[in-house]
């Protein structure tokens, strides 16, 4: 195991802790992460004795500069060193109130702190010290585990979740970004438990999400937040999307099987996390708006405007950004449907001109959202989309090339409309400023300044107001 121990501060570790007759460990995801093959930057490190004591005499000895930064409540210090996060902590045992994920604290050895840890890949630990120096700790099994692919937790699961109903989440997560199983126990018990996690803060629960969003195939993260029952607590617009009605011999896909494929596809085109939300949240005005008509089958009509409304209610919610990324999210769930039918229609320079104005510098991710939405067991079907989509993207180049619309500013603004008809700020300005606007996405005037001043005086006219001295 010295191969893993390369990086410098390890052998500085061990030196100071027989010098001061401790005993210390490089302990969990760094671990895991090297018997995997994986590159990891954060290292963890475990001490019998004082961590935070420890990460001031290993910055002394490395020379850094910045300041230790110190968690006195939990008795952790973190330090960054050549691309590396380095967090120490005391070894330590816990227990936990039902009510609260928050553990009691006291000192205690390397066993009772790999006893504390989530899952067993978790808990294996490198010795530091000079005697035994590289020597894996693994008293859970953690390389089996590793070796079958298999989340699991060392102590009961049961337990294990009910103390911190966060490790839920962390198992499911796991799964998802290192493409294991979460073993049957160890899931039976998730899953008996989901309920508990209701006592963890939106903002843990959605960095875990987002892990899970972030995974190479996260389709399979929310799968099984499905099957544990999890998402209904979690995101029950999503547990809303499942299922298939039939009536008269007809029936609408699974819309949450199909979200499922649309945010697979986006995520082998983009590392963008809010694209893939965006993927996530595409058809969740779908419920609200299923309905069905003898002759024509089931419709959604209207479930993209309702989806984009939904939007930030469910960002407030999990208490993510609602700034720009939450703005980009509606956006794209409300105009997912415009390039389709597009691709599906005569394309005309107004429609093009109007997606352009809509989707401004979001236009590309539009487009990858839609071309992932196509998601029909037929080929041909897939083939013709994909094909009438090329045929979308040429024509939306030529006409931005044409007519300038993307990120479009008025070629006449408000106070020049104001100054010229020498009236105040009132209803009538924003009247001729979105006429203007109007006139140039349908194509009856240029976008020039020339053209739309013209538009503005005959606007203007017909509103009753003349042009002042």
């Amino acid at each position: 195991m010295k191969k893993y121990l390369e990086v410098p501060v390890f052998e500085i570790v061990s030196d100071i802790v027989t010098e001061k007759k401790q005993s210390a460990y490089v302990i969990g995801g760094y671990v895991r992460d090297a018997l995997l093959g994986r590159k990891s930057k954060d290292i963890d490190i475990v001490v019998v004795g004082n961590g935070i004591d420890l990460a001031r005499q290993v910055a002394e000895k490395l020379g850094c500069r910045q300041k230790v930064t110190v968690f006195r409540n939990f008795g952790t210090a973190m330090l960054h060193h050549k691309n590396y996060e380095i967090e120490f902590v005391g070894a330590r045992k816990e227990s936990y109130r039902n009510d609260s994920r928050k553990p009691a604290v006291e000192n205690g050895t390397l066993e009772d702190d790999q006893k504390r840890r989530d899952f067993t890949i978790n808990a294996l630990a490198i010795s530091l010290n000079k005697e035994d120096y590289g020597k894996l700790v693994d008293p859970f099994s953690g390389t089996d585990d590793l070796k079958h692919k298999l989340i699991r937790t060392p102590l009961d699961p049961e337990s294990t979740f009910r103390d911190d109903p966060l490790r839920m989440l962390r198992a499911i997560r796991f799964a998802s970004s290192l493409n294991f199983k979460v073993e049957e126990k160890t899931f039976t018990a998730l899953a008996k438990n989901c309920e508990r996690i209701s006592i963890v803060s939106a903002e843990r629960i959605t960095d875990e999400i987002n892990k899970i969003i972030m995974s190479d195939t996260p389709s399979s993260g929310f799968r099984l937040l499905d099957s544990s029952g999890l998402m209904k607590i979690i995101l029950p617009e999503l547990s809303d999307l499942k299922g298939v009605d039939i009536k008269e011999g007809k029936k609408h896909k699974d819309n949450f099987y199909h979200t499922l494929k649309v945010l697979d596809k986006v995520s082998t085109q983009s590392d963008n996390l809010w694209l893939r939300w965006a993927a996530l949240l595409h058809d969740i005005g779908k419920p609200a708006t299923k309905r069905y008509s003898t002759g024509t089958g089931w419709s959604f009509h209207g479930h993209d405007y309702l989806g984009g409304k939904m939007v930030p209610a469910i960002f407030r919610r999990l208490r993510l950004p609602l700034n720009e990324k939450m703005k980009y999210v509606k956006k794209l769930v409300q105009l997912h449907l415009r390039p389709i039918s597009l691709a599906k229609e005569e394309i005309t320079d107004s429609a093009l001109r109007r997606l352009l104005f809509e989707a401004g510098n979001d236009l590309e991710d539009l487009m990858l959202l839609c071309e992932a939405d196509i998601t029909s067991q037929n080929r041909e079907v897939v083939k013709k989309y994909l094909e009438n989509f090329r045929l979308v993207r040429k024509k939306l180049i030529e006409t931005e090339e044409k007519d300038a619309i993307r990120n479009f500013q008025p070629p006449v603004k408000g106070d020049e409309i104001i100054k010229t008809f020498g009236i105040s700020p009132c209803r009538e300005v924003g009247i001729i400023k979105n006429a203007i606007k109007e006139a140039i996405l349908d194509g009856e005037i240029g976008n020039n300044y020339d053209e739309a001043r013209e538009f503005m005086l005959k606007k203007g006219k017909e509103l009753g107001l003349k042009p002042g001295k």
